[in-house]
């Protein structure tokens, strides 16, 4: 993501999920699962942290007895003698003395700036110019720039034959991280310059044209007038407008395509584009490929070619192929198309792009998942199936082209075939949050997740078990496992219900005394009602608190064959509720409720 994760710390419980924060070597995840020798042990934050937040969490603990002070302040404790206090940060660095009878550990914290550094005399802020990398775009298209300058400075850029004078602008409120939802603070962030001095002594100025000839043009370059000087200055960044013809298609190589809305990983995903799927570029920026039907791909994920038309494509009938556990339909194309997804509780939607209809007959058999299927043509280039579904709970769909026919697998529900094993005929799989060198959140103590959920999983596996369920393990041992790894075992062992356990963390900024409870992740439709059903029943039947049900882009939440939920069964940083995580007894208790919760979804969500 672009922003920055690290700030988090190493030890967030979403870190094996997918947000990818800073990762352990093998030498330093050992060391700090060692339990600590001395009586006062701090935890978080790590020697020379840099953070953006306001404040951090000091997380660690201490013998019982006496007293642990910061700064010369006694902080509070509980019982164990853990502590998790958070103190504010001043931009720089910020020194912490920890003392605990004879014992002393000393921490500092750098807060970095959000705002851009001024600059010293006549000079453009480093790194504001754009385009930061090479761009390309189709004939006539808009083409805006920008620079961050002083206030009072007169700015121009200069690129073909074209001088843009650009106009300022006061800064723009800028948005807090995706991440800052987890302590519900996602408001706009306000100005730290402008909230101390009323103004701003630097402005973001923009202007934008139009380039009608294709060429490649090189940087363009930034004039500024201040105080008698001039100065002038290139972009890093490249500008090239796309020629007529040839165009340039992609194929996606990958298995999955991820697409954009984008072009970096910071923006939102879209529909993934099955391997083989084709489509014309319009637009590059850096190592970015911009799609006809609008979306973003990585290059890493495609191969170029040139061809003489954009790749288009008819479709005729349409058919159902029903199988034991399924339900697939074939769409014959002349060549792959992209694809986009929408699903509602018992519809699914399936458009295909750059594809217009020549429709006059679809078989669609009588089926035990599908009601009816209809279809329409929003747009001159797009084709939209919609399918009415007889359940209102989905159970993972997956899409694939064999040669240039789209097939879309629709999943059935579990055959479940005994009352006294209640769940025989289902498969469920469970995945046990990081491992090996991944050691996910810290308790006070030291102790990491990565063993508290292994724990936990191997308990829910037999009680599973002893329900009738068969269970798929992501790991039994304690062993690293890719987050690719773990997603390619849902896809390609199909459960009917996914789970990845951890136990959470917080961003730098939250509050980890008073921050407790079980909390939910989901992403794709047919995830919602576990989702929701398996939180509440813990909440209410575990009497713990709730943090929250949340829909969230994390890879143990992306795949689309099952229904894949991500359960946080507590905060390992709270100091309470790692007492309760890592209790024996309690965590048999855990794991009987989730699995009569279990029990409980799939029985109500059988025809």
């Amino acid at each position: 993501m672009k922003e920055t994760w690290q700030q988090f710390g190493w030890f967030l419980g979403l870190t094996i999920a997918g947000v990818g924060l800073v990762e352990l070597s093998a030498e330093s995840a050992m060391a700090q699962t060692e339990q600590p020798e001395q009586p006062l042990f701090l935890t978080y934050p790590p020697e020379a942290h840099q953070t953006t937040a306001k404040q951090i969490f000091l997380i660690g603990t201490a013998a019982p007895e006496g007293d642990v002070l910061v700064n010369g302040q006694i902080i509070e404790r509980n019982n164990a003698g853990h502590f998790a206090p958070s103190f504010p940060l001043s931009i720089g660095d910020n020194e912490f003395t920890l003392r605990y009878e004879d014992q002393e550990k000393i921490v500092v914290v750098t807060r970095l700036a959000t705002t851009p550094p001024i600059p010293n005399g006549v000079a453009f802020v480093e790194n504001s110019l754009t385009p930061g990398v090479d761009i390309a775009r189709l004939p006539g298209e808009l083409i805006c720039f920008e620079a961050i300058a002083p206030s009072s400075a007169t700015v121009s850029v200069s690129l073909d034959t074209q001088t843009i004078p650009l106009s300022p602008t006061p800064l723009s409120v800028d948005l807090p991280p995706n991440y800052a939802v987890l302590n519900f603070n996602n408001q706009p962030l306000s100005n730290d310059q402008t909230s101390q001095t009323g103004s701003s002594p630097i402005s973001t100025y923009q202007g934008c044209s139009t380039f009608s000839n294709p060429g490649r043009f090189g940087p363009p370059t930034y004039r500024m007038e201040l105080n008698g000087q001039t100065v002038a200055t290139s972009a890093s960044g490249s500008v090239e407008i796309l020629p007529p013809i040839p165009f340039q298609q992609v194929i996606v190589t990958a298995d999955s395509g991820a697409a954009r809305t984008g072009p970096s990983t910071s923006y939102s995903r879209l529909t993934p584009l099955p391997t083989g799927t084709q489509a014309l570029v319009t637009g590059r920026e850096g190592d970015w490929y911009r799609l006809d039907y609008g979306a973003w791909i990585r290059n890493t994920k495609v191969e170029v070619q040139d061809v003489a038309a954009p790749p288009q494509s008819l479709i005729r009938s349409a058919q159902m192929r029903q199988g034991g556990d399924r339900t697939e339909m074939l769409f014959p194309l002349q060549r792959p198309v992209p694809v986009t997804v929408s699903q509602g509780t018992d519809t699914f939607s399936l458009t295909l792009h750059n594809t217009t209809a020549q429709t006059d007959t679809i078989f669609v058999n009588d089926d035990p998942l599908v009601e009816r299927l209809d279809w329409t043509q929003p747009q001159p280039n797009q084709v939209s199936y919609n399918f009415q579904l007889k359940t209102n709970q989905q159970w993972g769909y997956d899409l694939r082209y064999e040669d240039t026919t789209l097939v879309l697998t629709l999943h059935h529900p579990p055959r479940l075939t005994s009352r006294s094993q209640p769940l025989q005929g289902m498969r469920i799989l469970i995945d046990p949050g990081h491992g090996g060198e991944e050691l996910g959140a810290r308790g006070p103590n030291g102790y990491p997740e990565k063993d508290v959920v292994l724990d936990v999983s191997l308990l829910l596996r037999d009680e599973l078990e002893q329900r009738g369920a068969e269970v798929i393990m992501s790991r039994e041992e304690d062993i690293t496992v890719s987050l690719g790894d773990r997603a390619s075992l849902i896809q390609a062992t199909e459960p009917h219900l996914a789970l990845s356990l951890h136990y959470n963390a917080l961003p730098d900024d939250g509050d980890a005394i008073n921050t407790a409870g079980i909390g939910t992740f989901w992403y794709n439709t047919q995830a919602h009602s576990p989702a929701v059903f398996l939180h509440n029943y813990l909440v209410d039947n575990l009497n713990r608190p709730s943090y929250g049900v949340f829909w969230n882009n994390l890879a143990l939440t992306r795949p689309t064959s099952a229904p894949a939920v991500l359960l946080e069964l507590g905060f390992m940083i709270n100091p309470d509720e790692f007492e309760w995580a890592i209790n024996s007894t309690e965590q048999q208790r855990l794991v009987t409720t989730l699995a009569d919760g279990i029990v409980a979804w799939t029985s109500s969500h059988q025809n």
